[in-house]
């Protein structure tokens, strides 16, 4: 079974190199890999230079951002699953793919668990083997760590370019609760990432709120309010109140008045 793994970068020279040094040294040889820089000035196109052997593709180009970038990474695989493994990312060792592709696997998406590093400290993030609605509300699963059909992108389309920070969670709530694709969790640690990730950083914490406020209310009142199948702006003030305590409650909204 082939696997596309897509590395994207923008002026990371150090964790580029550390990106495709986990990449390059896997025992599962079956790999498809490409990088997509943005037109990196850092040094790392050297990086891609000196590592030429073990890319299958790459270029460097400006591009319109992080979703731009992945997308026309999709657009160059040919690999059964797809992994992100964006620069700074980290394959936790050199046999993990063989691990989880030991035996062949069926679902639309296959996911793990991730550590989280920051500076010395290690924390971990482990989804639910069962995903929800409600876990989607809250959270999300790790792209690091999850392998994604090739043929999802299609059925689900790819990923929002107007979406700056959180259209990789949008794609994976379309995926489970709007096209009800099949999925199954390897209980394992595949990856590591920074903890300071575009997601995480404090300075992005409204605008994620606010991506998230806009797909959960435009697209998924129904499931928020049950009966009221219309559209939460032209729902009673009453409704309107629930929704956004709901959404206070869950800490999209601690920051941002909406009135």
């Amino acid at each position: 079974m082939k696997i596309s793994i897509i590395t994207i970068n923008f002026n990371n020279c150090f964790g580029l190199e550390k990106t495709i040094t986990s990449v390059i040294n896997q025992t599962y040889k079956n790999i498809e890999y490409i990088v997509i820089d943005g037109g990196s000035m850092d040094g790392s196109i050297d990086i891609i230079k000196q590592h030429a052997s073990g890319i299958d593709y790459w270029v460097s180009e400006k591009d319109n951002g992080i979703f731009h970038a992945m997308n026309k990474g999709i657009s160059k695989a040919t690999g059964e699953y797809l992994l992100f493994m964006n620069s700074g990312d980290c394959l936790i060792n050199s046999n993990v793919l063989d691990t989880i592709f030991s035996s062949p696997l069926k679902q639309d998406i296959v996911y793990g668990n991730v550590y989280l590093i920051d500076n010395e400290s290690r924390s971990t993030w482990c989804p639910p083997a069962k995903l929800s609605f409600d876990h989607f509300v809250q959270s999300s699963i790790p792209h690091q760590a999850s392998f994604i059909k090739r043929r999802l992108f299609t059925k689900v389309g790819l990923y929002n370019e107007k979406m700056k920070i959180s259209a990789d969670w949008k794609f994976f709530l379309d995926a489970i609760v709007r096209h009800n694709c099949s999925y199954t969790k390897v209980e394992m640690f595949i990856a590591e990432c920074e903890a300071n990730g575009l997601s995480r950083k404090p300075d992005n914490q409204n605008l994620l709120r606010e991506e998230y406020f806009q797909v959960i209310t435009n697209e998924y009142a129904e499931l928020l309010f049950g009966e009221y199948k219309a559209n939460f702006k032209i729902a009673s003030q009453v409704k309107l109140s629930r929704l956004i305590a709901l959404l206070k409650k869950i800490g999209f909204l601690k920051n941002i008045d909406i009135s």
